[in-house]
This record gives structure tokens, C-alpha cells and sequence, in this order.
């Protein structure tokens, strides 16, 4: 007997605008209530990134707090194989920020609904994924791999979280290994560049001939030092000549005052004295 046409329609992929499909999600399989997930594949022509490609990435909204990566990467393991998960805070282009650190030294997650990006491994599980029909739902806890909610998913963190010393402190001896590491190499890249631009007191660069086709040097971080150094002098050595030239200023008007307080007092003596008859300039 052929499937009614109602039915048949009930197997088609919720679309809403923007070009989001509707995933539906339910927690458990007894579970009455669903939560709906949107996808649609990523299409940001700005984002030059080889972590999300354009044709084989799916971003999808509306991501549950009880949805880790594990979980996300399992879901959607039935529309292709999955080559990585991404969960953020909000819709934003990739970004690495310094090395990797443990679990361990990164700061605690926030808890809330997030934003993923799905990478498969073929470009045509993205469209599965986005035919997905909106009355299947997509079943986050089973009895192969339940999820821990609750007292039971607290309890699971805390026993997580205690690490043996042991263990502890080798994560921490590899951290400082890496590190001193970096800044070695950082220091010798100053050094480096250092030698190849020698700058003389007035700012002038030795220029030595390259390879055919080298390309100009820019100015390194340790020329950029030398140069805002000098200006530092520079402008203390004004600082000082100004405060001499104030002092020197000062000095002539505390003179021109005293000439005239003495001009002054001249005035009033011949006054005195040729009010006595005594002034006899001839």
C-alpha cells in the first residue's frame, strides 16, 4: 500500500526565514518536551579560515547547556563523519589566542545556550543535516551513552576536577617547559633582529645588499624601542633647556626690579637734598 501524501509531507525539513531549518531535540526518549535547533550552512565570505570551511561547515543556534561538544559531535554523527565541533558564547570568526592550555588552567566555562560550528568531512552532510524532517527528533541521552543532568552531572564534575599531584605537576613542568621555550625563542629573535638593523645615535640605518628579489626589512620591535628612547631624550633634554631658559628669564626681572627699586631710591635722595640747598651739580 503507498504512503499517504499526508504523511509523506510530515517527513519534510522545517524552514523558516534566513535560511534556517529546524533540527528538533529531545533530551530522552520518554521525554515529552522537545527543544528545536537552528542550522543552516556557514556563509561568511570574510572568514578566510581553512577551521571552518565554507562548503562543509554547519552553524547552528540555540545549543542547550547540556549539550557539550561530545554530545554535539554524536548527534550529528548520523549525517556524516564529523571532523570537529566549535562552541561559542556568540556568532564570531575563529581566533587562536595564545598556546593551548589545559583544562586545567582555562577559566571556567559560562553556562548558557551557545552557538556551534560543525565541520563534517563531506560537503553533502550538511545538506542531510538541513533536510533533517522536523518530526524526527534528534535524542541527546540513550541508554549507550546517557548524559548526566543535575546532582548526578555535578558530582561527575567534581570527581573530574580532582587531579593527583603527580599528574598535576607535570601538566605544570610541560607548561613552564613550553613557555621558557617561547621566550628563548622570542629573545633570539630580538637579538636577530637586532644585528641586522643597527641604528647609530641620529637614527641612521646600515644598509647591506640582499638576495635578488628580497624584499624591504620593516621596522623590528627592538628599532621601534631605539626609536622611541631617543624621543624620550629628546624630550627631556627640552624639558631641561626650558627650565634654564625660565630660570634665566626669572633672573633678569628679579635684576631689572632691583635697578629699579635703587633708581628709585636715587630719585628720592636728590629730591632730599636739593630740598636742603645742598645739590650742587656745577
Amino acid at each position: 500500500m503507498a504512503p499517504s501524501k499526508k504523511k509523506h509531507a510530515t517527513k519534510q525539513a522545517c524552514v523558516i526565514p534566513e535560511g534556517f531549518a529546524v533540527l528538533p531535540l529531545q533530551f530522552s526518549p520518554d521525554s515529552a518536551a522537545r527543544h528545536s535547533l537552528y542550522v543552516k550552512e556557514h556563509k561568511v565570505r570574510a572568514e578566510k579560515t581553512s577551521y571552518r570551511p565554507l562548503d562543509r561547515t554547519l552553524f547552528v543556534l540555540n545549543i542547550p547547556p547540556y549539550c557539550s561538544r561530545s554530545v554535539i559531535k554524536d548527534l550529528f554523527s548520523q549525517f556524516g563523519v564529523v571532523a570537529s565541533v566549535e562552541l561559542r558564547d556568540v556568532p564570531g570568526s575563529f581566533q587562536e589566542s595564545g598556546p593551548k592550555l589545559s583544562k586545567i588552567f582555562r577559566p571556567a566555562a559560562k553556562q548558557g545556550f551557545k552557538v556551534g560550528y560543525i565541520v563534517f568531512e563531506s560537503s553533502s552532510s550538511v545538506a542531510a543535516a538541513k533536510s533533517h524532517p522536523h518530526d524526527e527528533p534528534l535524542v541527546v541521552s540513550t541508554e549507550q551513552k546517557p548524559v548526566k543532568t543535575g546532582v548526578q552531572k555535578w558530582i561527575q564534575q567534581y570527581t573530574k576536577s580532582i587531579i593527583h599531584p603527580d599528574k598535576l605537576q607535570q601538566m605544570v613542568d610541560s607548561f613552564m617547559q613550553d613557555y621558557d621555550k617561547r621566550q628563548e625563542e622570542e629573545a633570539e629573535r630580538q637579538r636577530q633582529e637586532a644585528e641586522k638593523q643597527q641604528e647609530d645615535e641620529e637614527g641612521w640605518v646600515k644598509v647591506t645588499r640582499g638576495h635578488k628579489g628580497a624584499k624591504a626589512r620593516p621596522h623590528s620591535e627592538a628599532a621601534n624601542q631605539r626609536t622611541l628612547q631617543r624621543e624620550a631624550r629628546k624630550k627631556r633634554r627640552k624639558e631641561l633647556m626650558n627650565f634654564y631658559t625660565w630660570q634665566h628669564k626669572n633672573t633678569q626681572k628679579e635684576h631689572i626690579a632691583e635697578l629699579r627699586r635703587k633708581f628709585e631710591e636715587d630719585k628720592q635722595r636728590i629730591a632730599l637734598m636739593r630740598a636742603q640747598r645742598k645739590f650742587k651739580p656745577y
